[in-house]
């Protein structure tokens, strides 16, 4: 672009590439604009640049472009009409996604892109069951395509069709991030015959699905299987600590192919494995996952005492993925928006907080925050700390799950558009018994977390009663 920069389609190219690899709206909006004055009635730019802007924040600038759009170009209302909500849908505002769909649709016509957009709408805003029959439209107008389907699959997990949705579910293809060679190997069904088999069970998509789905080893252990568990190092040692009977290895280890493995399967496919129909089927022993006793003396020796302490995580993993990087952007708040909202209170606060945010405790000039986090090396140690807690409080991301699985108290702060596995509705869930969920109502989560804040006040008060 430095030799050429009056090359609009080389511009267009490199908007298209920064848009599907990163997150700067900034840049992508800068080189649309570039393309535009080149050709000012490019409408592709024209639509990408509205979409960049409302990702990168600038609501009212995407939608004045849109709206001049709708009114330059009206035989394409329903291309329109697609593109805008996608834009909406992708950065968290479901209800206006909504809105513009139904806008397109109003005249009858059928397109699975708009069909799809509706579904999506209605499954971020908490009405699952009516988005299933959307989606099982947009399925029979494009049945070959796996984002409709694993979208259909996890609205019917959060409408509670468990058996038909686990089905589904288990026909993606694996999110990994290499191909493994025992990815070729059968892929684990229901029904298989385990018994006196090798079974390679490995990572996808979050370390929070491992730690939700490995629940239900025991279950292939009890038909008679032989496990080998292939994980990330940070999850090496909780889980070798957790099932003592199993092989747990890393990603990165050396599993020789000739060793007799009959099957393998990603984690998050042990439902459907195992028959899971309802929730009854969820394994009732909680925990399921253990903290190293000595680990756990170790940090305890480090604790203030004589308050409660209370653990707080704030923002999840920043993903460089576009698309994840909306969500994770969604999911997560920063120390000063959750610190006002939770303190002052009488209690001892813990960070459990990794990663780039962390660094948000050096600017924090609010009620002291203990900091634990230098001694930590992976999860076992995170799980040592969390028995030391008395409440946990955090938004959606993998310590959460820790938390649940350990037994321990936490509350959970779920995004508008909450993930499928916490249901449309209530403050309860039957993953985690010891979970209790706030829901935010629309996209800041500033209002739940002054909700966070009253509850916890009360919570310290008969704390220190001894309630």
């Amino acid at each position: 672009m430095s030799r050429h920069p009056d090359d609009a389609a080389l511009t267009l190219a490199a908007a298209a590439l920064m848009s599907k690899h990163t997150a700067r709206h900034d840049v992508v909006a800068t080189l649309l604009r570039r393309v535009l004055r080149l050709e000012p009635d490019h409408m592709l730019a024209q639509l990408s640049l509205g979409g960049a802007l409302v990702a990168g924040g600038d609501l009212a600038g995407g939608c004045a472009l849109f709206s001049r759009m709708m009114a330059r170009y009206p035989d394409e209302h329903v291309m329109l009409c697609e593109h805008i909500s996608a834009s909406f849908l992708n950065t968290g505002y479901p209800a206006e996604a909504m809105q513009i769909v139904s806008l397109g649709l109003k005249d009858g016509e059928t397109n699975v892109a708009l069909v799809n957009n509706m579904a999506c709408a209605l499954d971020r805003l908490g009405r699952s069951p009516e988005a299933i029959s959307w989606y099982e439209r947009a399925c029979a107008l494009a049945p070959e395509n796996p984002i409709l389907a694993f979208g259909y699959a996890t609205t019917l997990l959060k409408a509670g069709n468990f058996r038909e949705g686990w089905a589904r579910y288990a026909e993606r293809a694996p999110a990994t991030s290499s191909v493994m060679w025992f990815m070729s190997l059968p892929r684990l069904r229901l029904g298989d015959d385990v018994a006196g088999k090798k079974v390679i069970l490995y990572q996808e998509q979050g370390l929070g699905d491992t730690i939700q789905f490995i629940r239900f080893v025991p279950c292939l252990l009890e038909k008679g299987a032989e496990v080998t568990i292939v994980i990330p190092e940070s999850l090496v040692r909780l889980l070798t600590l957790s099932f003592p009977g199993v092989s747990v290895v890393t990603t990165r280890s050396k599993l020789d192919a000739e060793d007799g493995y009959s099957y393998a399967a990603p984690i998050p496919d042990l439902p459907f494995i195992v028959g899971m129909a309802s929730e009854s089927d969820i394994p009732a022993r909680i925990p399921y996952l253990r903290a190293d006793p000595g680990d756990v003396a170790t940090f305890a020796a480090e604790f203030p005492t004589g308050r409660p302490r209370i653990g707080l995580v704030w923002a999840g993993e920043r993903r460089a993925r576009p698309d994840l990087a909306a969500t994770d952007e969604r999911r997560s708040t920063t120390l000063a928006a959750m610190g006002a909202a939770l303190s002052p209170v009488a209690a001892t606060l813990v960070n459990l907080q990794l990663g780039p945010p962390r660094g948000e405790i050096g600017t924090w000039d609010g009620q002291m925050l203990f900091d634990p986090m230098d001694g930590v090396r992976d999860m076992a140690d995170t799980a040592a700390i969390l028995e030391n807690l008395d409440l946990f409080i955090c938004v959606d991301t993998s310590p959460a799950h820790l938390a649940g699985a350990l037994g321990r108290p936490v509350w959970l702060v779920s995004r508008r558009d909450a993930c499928w596995r916490w249901g449309d509705d209530g403050d309860t869930s039957a993953w985690y018994p010891t979970m209790r969920l706030f829901r935010a109502r629309e996209r800041s989560l500033a209002p739940v977390l002054r909700e966070v804040g009253a509850a916890l006040r009360d919570w310290v008060t008969a704390w220190n009663a001894g309630c």
